[in-house]
């Protein structure tokens, strides 16, 4: 039986991916674990891996495709033994992938406040419907796929997505149900199996996680002006303006951070920190760094990774402002996971560093600097920008003194972060001269309440103004 190659979902957020490039043509053998193709998502180019062997029969979508949906088919391979050019005749018209029916997005879209009659009447209509209607006949878009993931040899049917899940969540990816093509295991198996159900209650289970999303995204294009697009268009003269249309990431940042500021009860804390202390230290610091034959310092630790570490130590010290909101529990974490901002053409990334409190500072330049060389080229992994337990933005190298930055879910909060600059101080009750930074901590009120915000960004103005404490 062919397989089908679907568009994989690559990150919780997407929705689409560019299909940038085939790295196999049709007619080529393809083993297990070969690249097919890369992948733009919204955050990075990813590599899609094949989990089948055989021929690949045929390419269904073309390099160079823009805003394909996820599960959409984009390829189909031949198993062996089969007429690749009979498979690729009849790509698409077999088994497709198990995605929510197109026919249920009007009903997305219907008004929130419809009359009460109306819904009486519809519900009234509805039920009579299903009462004269006969009993409907098992399809395979309603039933769940009963083919074991194994195949022949004891080799697992299962998206690269489904593996790392089962991997990460220590489970037997050959034990789980596979409900996808053929009996493929995809992301909703393992992730049922983890919540300690079945593969059989995924697409439901899926289902109600998309009812509780918090916006509703078909609400997010109109949110961005008020207005409608053409609406807009009409306030400026034509020829005034080149339109520019949004990429995938533009589309998920602005998603993101609508849903961020409509859902999470932001408060802003704020506090002068002394940097001279710290600054002097980093001098010390990067004087003994090891050099190479070339004469390049091993490495150079920035005011950012000073801010970087105290944040982590601080979330430490201060534990239940380590935390994230969902609906029924809090999360609170046991180490400090913490995002950093980096501002790539078209938008910004988040990568995380992991476990920040155990890091010494060079080790956090030196992750830094990697991650933001391959943040800009869109080569991170999701791992490496996906979670975290907080977040630092830093806008102090442009000059900005002071700003309050939008939470990041799941995060519970952000630290903002300005520019370091000479003002006057008072010092044993007479003026002085001191570099000062100002940083203000965005907080999620529903996770952390007035005084643990302040508990914390305390901590975090000790540990700056006294940065041995991060040493020892």
């Amino acid at each position: 039986m062919p397989a089908n190659i679907l568009m994989p979902a690559l990150s919780p957020t997407m929705e689409k991916g560019n299909l940038t490039k085939w790295l196999k043509k049709e007619g080529d053998k393809v083993s297990s674990g070969d690249v097919l193709a890369e992948i733009e998502t919204d955050k990075a180019t990813m590599e899609v891996e094949a989990v089948d062997e055989g021929i690949l029969a045929k390419i269904v979508v073309p390099e160079g495709t823009a805003d394909v949906p996820v599960n959409d088919l984009i390829a189909v391979i031949a198993s062996d033994g089969e007429d690749p050019k009979a498979v690729a005749a009849g790509a698409g018209k077999g088994e497709t992938a198990a995605a929510p029916a197109k026919n249920d997005a009007p009903k997305a879209e219907q008004p929130a406040e419809a009359p009460a009659a109306a819904q009486t009447n519809t519900a009234q209509t509805n039920t009579a419907q299903a009462k004269a209607a006969p009993e409907p006949q098992a399809t395979a878009s309603t039933q769940p796929a009963q083919k074991p993931a194994a195949g022949e040899g004891g080799r697992v049917f299962a998206s690269p997505l489904a593996k790392r899940l089962a991997r990460e969540g220590g489970i037997d990816i050959a034990a789980v149900q596979g409900s996808g093509p053929h009996g493929r295991v995809v992301e909703r198996d393992v992730k049922a199996a983890l919540a300690g159900g079945t593969a059989k209650a995924a697409p439901a289970a899926a289902a109600a996680a998309t009812s509780a999303t918090p916006t509703p995204k078909a609400a997010v294009a109109p949110l961005a002006t008020g207005m409608a697009d053409e609406q807009v268009k009409k306030l400026f003269e034509p020829g005034s303006f080149e339109e520019i249309p949004h990429d995938s990431m533009r589309k998920t940042i602005a998603r993101r951070l609508t849903e961020s500021k409509q859902t999470i009860p932001h408060f802003y804390l704020s506090v002068d920190c002394e940097l001279d202390a710290l600054l002097a230290l980093r001098e010390q610091i990067n004087a003994a760094a090891p050099k190479d034959g070339d004469g390049k310092p091993a490495y150079k630790v920035s005011v950012n990774d000073f801010v970087i570490k105290a944040l982590a130590v601080s979330l430490m010290r201060v534990p239940d402002a380590n935390v994230s909101w969902t609906d029924s529990a809090m999360l609170r974490h046991k180490h400090a996971d913490v995002g950093v901002a980096v501002a790539i053409p078209g938008g910004l990334i988040t990568p995380v560093v992991r476990k920040a409190e155990t890091k010494t500072l060079s080790t956090i330049s030196n992750e830094m600097k990697d991650y933001a060389a391959r943040a800009r080229t869109r080569k991170l992994k999701p791992e490496e920008y996906q979670g975290g337990s907080t977040a630092v933005s830093n806008l102090g190298m442009f000059g900005i003194k002071d700003f309050s930055a939008v939470i990041n879910p799941p995060h519970a909060t952000i630290l903002a972060v300005g520019a370091g600059e000479k003002r006057v101080v008072v010092k044993n009750n007479a003026p002085a001269i001191a570099t000062v930074m100002t940083v203000t901590l965005s907080t999620d009120h529903r996770a952390v309440d007035g005084a643990l915000g302040a508990e914390l960004i305390s901590a975090f103005k000790q540990l700056i103004e006294n940065p041995m404490g991060m040493l020892v």
